[in-house]
């Protein structure tokens, strides 16, 4: 009761407030994507990603080291497939010498303790754009996920740690933990993007892997019939329930800011550690807003993903990764 408890007691000095503090940012919270491309000495910026950049093979192993060396220690790989080698399912996923696999094995030379995630979905591989194969105007979902699951498991014969799905195919987690654990794959884990919405905040991410849906008579020009409609709360649940009822470890949220109360709902249920994914729409607004002197680029960082954390986030995937740990170091 006032004036016995008075609550700006805790708040007076930096000292005590980083003492009683509840939500710390640490380097161990942290998931580092990555996007690889073909060629030699490319470190390419992505326009739309201002201080991000795709890396050739070359150029990854000083890079991964460099993350290593500031105790960023787990990694998310993507690749940008050249055009020529795309098609309606995803054949060059398949290639035990495609740009992913010699990723993997790049990472795991460079630095063996990294842990190496890889993406697991059909766009960038697609002519279409789309995260699963296309026929008569639909996404088929099961034959979708027999090539996940084979892709899955190259990148596991690889060296992979984890694969993440991140299709929304139902049923493409069990037929990846089935696949894995027939091959002897038995500790390679699942992150499974289990509540994964059809989201508007992804287009910086499609530019810097050309894996935009494209305009073709009859088939969809966005991913509404299999992500997750941004409306919906409870449905999130019942898709990471299943996820994890089909072998997954990790679950995840995508995107992050914006479905927090997702997170917190998620957290609460669920025994599994909790990732969300702070995405390249929201990484390209803050990079923006700081180059015009709208915001404060460091301290609206930081809140971010204090909250995201906070909100109940064990992982973070999130561009922002080196400059944070730089900061906080």
């Amino acid at each position: 009761m006032y004036p016995l408890r008075r609550n700006r007691r805790l708040r007076t000095s930096e000292a005590i407030r980083s003492l009683v503090r509840e939500t710390i940012i640490s380097p161990n919270d942290f998931l580092v994507p990555i996007f690889v491309v073909e060629g030699k000495g490319i470190k390419d910026e992505i326009p739309s990603m201002p201080n991000y950049y795709r890396y050739s093979l070359d150029l990854l192993t000083s890079e991964v080291k460099e993350l290593w060396a500031l105790g960023l220690k787990s990694v998310l790989l993507f690749v940008k497939v050249p055009d020529n080698l795309k098609d309606n399912s995803g054949t060059e996923a398949l290639n035990p010498d495609g740009l992913m696999q010699r990723a993997i094995k790049t990472v795991k030379n460079a630095v063996p303790g990294m842990l190496v995630m890889t993406d697991v979905a059909l766009d960038p591989y697609s002519a279409y754009g789309h995260d699963g194969i296309v026929s008569k105007g639909k996404i088929i979902n099961d034959d979708t996920n027999t090539i996940l699951a084979e892709m899955s498991l190259s990148h596991a014969q690889t060296g992979a740690d984890f694969v993440a799905p991140s299709d929304m195919m139902d049923g493409r987690v069990f037929e990846i933990r089935s696949l894995l654990e027939k091959e002897g794959f038995h500790d390679t884990g699942i992150m499974s993007y289990s509540a994964k919405y059809a989201s508007a905040f992804y287009g910086p991410f499609r530019d810097a892997l050309d894996s935009a849906p494209v305009a073709i008579k009859d088939v969809p020009k966005d991913k509404q019939t299999y992500q997750m409609d941004f409306a919906n709360r409870d449905e999130a649940l019942k898709e990471t329930l299943m996820d994890i009822n089909e072998g997954a470890d990790i679950v995840m949220v995508k995107p992050g800011l914006s479905y927090l109360d997702i997170v917190r709902d998620i957290r609460n249920v669920v025994d599994v550690p909790v990732a969300v994914y702070q995405v390249s729409g929201e990484y390209a607004m803050l990079k923006a807003a700081a180059q015009k002197g709208w915001l404060d680029h460091d301290a609206i960082m930081m809140e971010q993903l204090t909250a995201m954390k906070r909100a109940g986030a064990h992982i973070i995937a999130s561009y922002f990764a080196k400059d944070v740990v730089k900061l906080i170091s």
